[in-house]
Parts: structure tokens; C-alpha cells; sequence
């Protein structure tokens, strides 16, 4: 009882929320995507981190640990270097920028008949394939969740349950996780009743109240998910054996070798370290995410000042990289003592799958009551602050740069009312959680769909960042890159196995083709850089354009090296200090500590190399 007790309270203060920002939001698109651009960098700090946490990231890393040991967890915290440029370097530029969603920012930046029709099929590509295959991740990961806890065909009056059984095979879905023994039309019928009522539950509040309901909540969830998950770390600890007695299980479970290989923070063997460098070195820079498109941009330009924006990147980096990853990693390698698995398993199709969902089954199983629902009520929360951002998201650009721009502006020549657009942009959150719920039912492991994203993502990470530092950059090089997205992608993805060959393939190409049509293409007007260049005063290199104004032409270079130093001392420290504590945690069975100390010892003594230009 007090698990849903707990449970309730968090969705009474989310519709609450929704209820209060409602007056507020409905006044224009500003108010209800930006929050009337009044949200401190913390907060918004915490909103990205919120969202970033999502219902399928513990699974995702619970899966990568038992498939890949700990360095695969590279994979992710490497992105730490994007967030952290977002925040020193791009932070300003987007909220000087003034612009309502990253694909407005085409037609302040470009020139050329095309630039209308870049703008729509940037909003179409982002808001409703990238956001929308996102989001159905995140549904995945709720299914499996939602099957091992919410037992509908025992709740529900067997007249209500059998007519949506009914309805369910007839459709011939199934999306049935296999983490129960029930039958799998029980366990789908289940899992979409569980769907339909949570993203009901998340539309009625983030449709409702905008972006501002949206981080309050995340904020609140932030707080409940880090409480809850270091709660769960330290009961799955305390049942796998103490940090100390549950390496020594995994010895004695896999041998002191694979355990080896499992607690490292780095590949075993010259065979696997070049492609692992390969893959962390492209995969921050080539995604599409490089340079905060997106909901983090979305937050950023949201954010009350220029320094609200660089705190907000920050603070996201080192909650989302070292407090988040210190929590999750003894919850996963606790689980491969409590939960073993046999070596002849690894490889097999369900193995990935089977690992993920070990994270939920750990909480119904090892968790008292009263924690028990905190957690359900963090990875609640935490599945509804990603679908709200996404559905705020994905609305935008469909009431902004469709509705708005496209179809009211230049095909029907007229001006709609700030409250027919709120109301378009409610409306779209429906069509947006339509095609989501389609891809949903059509995926497989999370991590299968993650690497495919990363991979279409590859193809536009640099044009992304480029534009923002390269003044040459035109509407060409972003056609480019979407186009050889679009085309290369599925041809790699069906003829290269090798993960790091695929990125590599991907990123060289995309790049290469870039910047062949960049050369071979007419620069952009001349007056619409200068109005850029007046407008954010970007970093890089702008002295074309600096000068042309008669502006001192070392300032964008000056700004981007000051960013770039905040960016990589940083950066040192947060890794440092993640792996240097995560050893101390999870010491090798066959190394010493003295290499986890040196590592924290580095890490605080550079501290001082950033913490007064950051906080000054």
C-alpha cells in the first residue's frame, strides 16, 4: 500500500504542475515551448539530466555491463564532451540565437530558395523520425518495466480485461518483453494498458502546462530517481555480499580473468583498444545531438541568462556522467552475482534482452516496501520526463515550423492567433505519440535500436557543429549531410558488421561530402551573416564576417579557445574522479588500488585549472 502510495503522489503533483503552468502556456508558443525564457541554469541542468535518465537507460547499461564489461559504458559517458561544449562554447550562442526550435535557426543562418524547405524537412527528420524513434526506445523499456509490476489481468473486472484481450489478438500485436511467465496476449494486453495509461497520464500534464510543467516535474524526479537508484545500490550491494565478499563471488563465478575484463574501465588487448578509441573518439562529435539540437537546446535557450545556459550544461554533465554512473555501477555489476549467467549464453539473440530487464526485475525482487515504490515512482518519473520533452519536443516543431512557417505564413498567407497555435501544438502531441507507439511495437533490444540511431545520427554530426564555428558553412553542406544520412546509412548498416567500421564509414563520408559541397557551392548572403553574426556572435572562425563589420576579428577565435579550455578541464576532472572512485569500488581481482587513487588524486588537483571561470 505504501508503494502506491508513493506512487500516487508523484502523478498528483506532475497533473498538478501541469494544471498551474496551464494559464502561463496558453498564452503563445513562446510561453509554451520556452517558458517565456525565464528558467535558471539549474533547473534546466536538472531538466536534461531528468530526461537523460529515461526508463531505458538503466537497462541499456545493465545490458552493456553483462555483454561488454564496464568500458563499454564509454559509449555513453563519452557524449560527456558534447554536453559540456553545449554548456562553454554553444550555450550563449543558442540563447542569443532567440529562435523557437533549432530548425528556425536555418533561416537566420542561410540564404537561397531552399532554406524554407530545409527548415520543414529538418522539423519533419528531427520532430517526428529521430524524436519519434527515441521515444519508442523509451516505450520499450517501459513495457519491460511495466510487465514484471503492473499485473492488469488480476486488477481489472474480467469483462473490462477480456474485451481488451480481445481486441489486442485480433490486432495480432505483441509486445510481450518475456520477463514473466505469463502468456504473451496476457503480458501485451498488460503492457498496453500500462502504455496507454502512463503516456495519458504524462500528455495530460506536459500538453497542458508546456515546458514549464515539464521541468518542474523533472526536477522532482531528478531528485526521487538519484535518491531511489543510490538506495537500490546499496541493497543490491548488501545482497550480492559487500563490495569486498561480491568481487570475490564474481570470481569465483566467471574467474578471476572475465571478472577482470568485466570491472575494467578500458578494452583487454591491442585487438579491441583501436576500434574502442575509434568509436568514443567519433561518436560525441558525430551525432545528432553534436551541438544540443534538440531538447537540450530547447532548455538552453529557455534558461534566464547567457550564464544560466553554461551552468545548466555543467551541471547536466556532471549529474548525468559521474553522480548517475556511480550509482548504476554496482546495481549492475551486483546483479551479475545475484543473477548469474552462463558464458554459453552470451551471443545468443535473447541474451542482450534477458540482461536489460534485470534491472526491474532486481527492484520487485530485492527492494523493500516503501523503497520498492520510490524506485517504481523514479522510473516512472523518469519514463514520463523523457516522453513529456519529447512530445514538448516533437510539438514544436509541428506548430512552429509546419503549422506556423510552412502552411500558415507562406501557403495560406495568413497570421494565426497565439492561441490557435497552442492549440495545434497540443494537438500535435497525439499524432507524435501515434507514430511512436507503431515503432514501439516493432523494435527489438534497446540496444539494437540505439545503434541504429547512432548511426543515421553519424551522418549529420558535423555539419551540425561546423555551422555554428565555420562561417563558409551553407544551406548546401546541411542538405548534404542529411541527404547522405539518409542514403549511406542503410547501405553500412546492411553490408559492415564491425560497429567502429560503421561509424567510421559513416563520419568520414557524411564529412567528406560535406565539405566537397560546401566548397562547391555559393557562400551565404553576405547581409544575412552579418545580422548572424550581430545576432549571436559566434565562436570560430568568423573574421570574414568580423571584419567586414569592422569588429575585432580575434574575438570569435578568443571565445572559442576560452570555451574549448573550460571544455577539456572539466572534462578531465569528471573522468578522472569516474574512474578513479569507480575503481575504488570495483577493484580488479588482479590489479592493485594504487592506480584508482592516482586517478582521484588527478582529478581534485584540477579543480582549480576551471572552478573560478566557471562560477565567476
Amino acid at each position: 500500500m505504501l508503494d502506491v502510495i508513493i506512487v500516487f503522489a508523484f502523478i498528483i503533483y506532475s497533473i498538478g504542475s501541469g494544471f498551474r503552468a496551464k494559464a502561463k502556456a496558453s498564452e503563445n508558443l513562446e510561453e509554451y515551448f520556452l517558458a517565456g525564457r525565464t528558467i535558471s541554469g539549474w533547473k534546466a541542468g536538472f531538466s536534461m539530466a531528468a530526461t537523460q535518465y529515461a526508463a531505458d537507460t538503466p537497462l541499456l547499461v545493465t545490458g552493456l555491463i553483462a555483454t561488454g564489461g564496464i568500458f563499454m559504458l564509454w559509449r555513453l559517458w563519452i557524449y560527456g564532451l558534447a554536453f559540456l561544449m553545449m554548456g562553454f562554447i554553444l550555450g550563449r550562442a543558442w540563447r542569443r540565437a532567440m529562435v523557437l526550435t533549432d530548425a528556425e535557426l536555418t533561416e537566420i543562418r542561410y540564404s537561397g530558395k531552399g532554406v524554407l524547405a530545409l527548415r520543414s524537412l529538418k522539423a519533419i527528420y528531427y520532430g517526428t523520425v529521430i524524436n519519434c524513434t527515441v521515444m519508442a526506445m523509451v516505450l520499450v523499456a517501459a513495457t519491460r518495466i511495466s510487465e514484471t509490476f503492473l499485473y492488469w489481468h488480476l486488477w481489472l473486472p474480467n469483462g473490462v480485461y477480456n474485451t481488451i484481450l480481445g481486441w489486442i489478438q485480433a490486432l495480432g500485436i505483441n509486445l510481450s518483453s518475456g520477463a514473466t511467465h505469463l502468456d504473451p496476449m496476457v503480458a501485451t494486453t498488460n503492457n498496453v494498458i500500462s502504455i496507454l495509461v502512463i503516456v495519458a497520464f504524462t500528455a495530460l500534464y506536459s500538453t497542458t502546462g508546456g515546458l514549464r510543467s515539464v521541468i518542474a516535474t523533472d526536477v522532482v524526479q531528478f531528485s526521487i530517481a538519484m535518491i531511489a537508484t543510490l538506495i537500490y545500490a546499496i541493497v543490491a550491494v548488501s545482497r550480492a555480499g559487500g563490495l569486498d565478499n561480491m568481487i570475490d563471488k564474481m570470481v569465483s563465478l566467471y574467474g578471476a580473468a572475465r571478472t577482470s575484463e568485466i570491472l575494467s574501465f578500458s578494452p583487454s588487448g591491442w585487438d579491441m583498444l583501436w576500434p574502442f578509441l575509434i568509436l568514443i573518439g567519433l561518436q560525441w562529435f558525430f551525432q545528432m545531438n553534436s551541438d544540443g539540437t534538440g531538447y537540450l537546446a530547447q532548455r538552453t535557450m529557455a534558461c534566464r541568462t547567457d550564464r544560466g545556459a553554461r551552468s545548466a550544461g555543467f551541471i547536466f554533465t556532471v549529474a548525468q556522467v559521474l553522480i548517475r554512473s556511480l550509482f548504476w555501477l554496482p546495481i549492475g555489476v551486483a546483479l551479475l552475482v545475484i543473477y548469474p549467467f552462463e558464458a554459453s549464453a552470451v551471443g545468443k539473440e535473447t541474451f542482450v534482452s534477458s540482461r536489460e530487464i534485470l534491472f526491474a526485475t532486481g527492484i520487485k525482487e530485492l527492494l523493500p516496501v516503501g523503497i520498492k515504490g520510490l524506485m517504481l515512482t523514479g522510473l516512472l518519473a523518469a519514463l514520463a520526463s523523457t516522453i513529456d520533452t519529447h512530445l514538448t519536443w516533437g510539438a514544436s516543431y509541428w506548430s512552429n515550423d509546419i503549422y506556423l512557417r510552412l502552411i500558415n505564413k507562406t501557403l495560406l498567407k495568413r497570421k494565426p492567433s497565439s492561441h490557435e497555435l497552442v492549440i495545434v501544438a497540443r494537438l500535435s502531441n497525439i499524432l507524435i505519440l501515434a507514430i511512436a507507439l507503431t515503432i514501439m511495437a516493432n523494435l527489438g533490444s534497446i540496444q539494437t535500436a540505439w545503434y541504429i540511431t547512432l548511426l543515421f545520427g553519424a551522418g549529420t554530426g558535423s555539419v551540425l557543429i561546423l555551422r555554428w564555428f565555420w562561417e563558409r558553412i551553407n544551406l548546401y553542406s546541411e542538405l548534404a549531410a542529411m541527404a547522405a544520412s539518409l542514403i549511406i546509412a542503410p547501405i553500412i548498416l546492411f553490408t559492415v558488421d564491425a560497429e567502429w567500421l560503421k561509424l567510421l564509414l559513416m563520419s568520414a563520408s557524411s564529412t567528406a561530402i560535406v565539405l566537397i559541397v560546401t566548397w562547391l557551392t555559393p557562400d551565404t548572403d553576405k547581409d544575412v551573416l552579418d545580422r548572424f553574426y550581430q545576432r549571436v556572435n559566434p565562436p570560430g572562425l568568423w573574421r570574414k564576417t568580423a571584419a567586414r563589420l569592422g569588429m575585432d576579428v580575434q574575438s570569435p577565435g578568443r571565445e572559442f579557445r576560452q570555451g574549448a579550455y573550460l571544455v577539456l578541464t572539466t572534462a578531465a576532472t569528471i573522468y578522472l574522479l569516474l574512474v578513479g572512485i569507480g575503481k575504488l569500488m570495483l577493484p580488479d581481482p588482479l590489479g592493485s588500488s594504487v592506480a584508482a587513487w592516482i586517478y582521484v588524486l588527478l582529478g581534485l588537483a584540477s579543480i582549480p585549472l576551471w572552478w573560478k571561470k566557471v562560477f565567476a
